[in-house]
């Protein structure tokens, strides 16, 4: 017997099978709300239980601690409902956003950026496309029906499908990527996922990008120059060395031909290159915006960049629904 679910801030209303996670019944209705790894392992897509009882599968803490649980919160991507409930959890109003579908892909070609980077570019069966956002991501399934998420770094109007990925150390996937993928070889992909996408809005945005992170910063980027949007953009770049700065040209190009397009790359350690500020990323923000209040901010990033922007970013006047990232890490097998 399916349960109906109901959403405070609208008063729409879905229905979910007692197998089918409240995010799987919403995207199955076409409502969009918040959501990231779809794991339990990010806490996007969490939201207050108002009325009713769920079962909470499998998650980690750092995604809903034990206090957000006693206070009624709950992850959507791992919460059943055991009888109609309410939930209080914003929504993207009037955003169409695709559902994602397995599609094999082909790799066209591997090029190393620098030594920790490498890009990857996917093409899909015959003249097929994608149909995406851009700053959207997709997930590569692996042989044991593991995942692993990278932003597409191109943007919709293109064929290819590029993506960034960094060298992790013990990490079992792009280890495989830097040492064995071969080009031409065949692999699956889930795409495309995700809520990192551009708002419709006037504001000046601020994009803060942490090492990869760059990736669908610049599929938006580039996005809006094919689609001609033009509002006040700042870019900032976080890495730890001056060599971590891959596609720096790029960055540089679009603040010298693009009206009012300010770029700041932010390096933590010291560097001779002059144009580089010294610190963290979200610091250098704060250090060059005294209000938050008409701004966007678009972040992405390892899931402690995320954390700590948003939250000192929010205390500084940032309005919580103006700021928006996808955090996701290493995906667990689904079942």
């Amino acid at each position: 017997m399916p349960y109906t679910v109901t959403l405070k801030s609208s008063g729409r209303t879905f229905q979910v099978k007692p197998s089918q996670t409240i995010l799987e019944g919403a995207v199955d209705a076409g409502i969009t709300i918040p959501y990231g790894c779809r794991n339990g392992m990010c806490g996007s897509c969490k939201g207050k239980l108002e009325i009713g009882n769920v079962m909470l599968e499998d998650y980690q803490e750092s995604a809903l601690t034990e206090q957000e649980r006693t206070d009624g919160l709950i992850l959507c991507c791992k919460a059943l409902a055991t009888e109609n409930i309410t939930i209080d959890i914003r929504e993207s109003e009037g955003e169409e956003v695709a559902k994602s579908k397995v599609t094999p892909v082909r790799v066209e070609s591997l090029e190393k950026l620098n030594k920790d980077v490498i890009k990857m570019m996917l093409k899909l069966p015959g003249n097929e496309n994608l149909k995406f956002k851009a700053g959207q991501y997709i997930e590569f399934i692996m042989g044991d029906n593991s995942r692993r998420a990278f932003s597409l770094a191109s943007p919709p109007h293109e064929n290819l499908l590029e993506l960034h990925l960094r060298l992790v150390e013990g990490g079992k996937f792009t280890q495989y990527v830097f040492n064995e993928m071969q080009e031409k070889s065949i692999h699956r992909i889930d795409a495309p996922i995700g809520q990192f996408y551009l708002r419709k809005s006037e504001k000046p945005i601020v994009f803060v990008a942490g090492g990869t992170g760059f990736a669908p910063i610049k599929s938006v980027i580039e996005d809006m120059i094919f689609n001609k949007i033009k509002r006040p953009i700042f870019l900032y770049r976080g890495v730890g060395k001056f060599d971590d700065l891959y596609m720096n040209d790029l960055s540089l190009k679009w603040a010298n031909s693009i009206d009012d397009f300010k770029y700041i790359p932010v390096c933590e350690n010291k560097s001779d290159i002059s144009q580089l500020r010294i610190g963290l990323v979200h610091e250098a923000v704060l250090e060059d915006f005294k209000s938050f209040d008409n701004v966007q901010v678009y972040c992405c990033g390892a899931p402690g960049l995320v954390k700590t922007a948003f939250e000192s970013f929010v205390s500084q006047g940032l309005p919580e629904d103006e700021f928006f990232a996808d955090k996701f890490t290493f995906a667990p097998p689904k079942k």
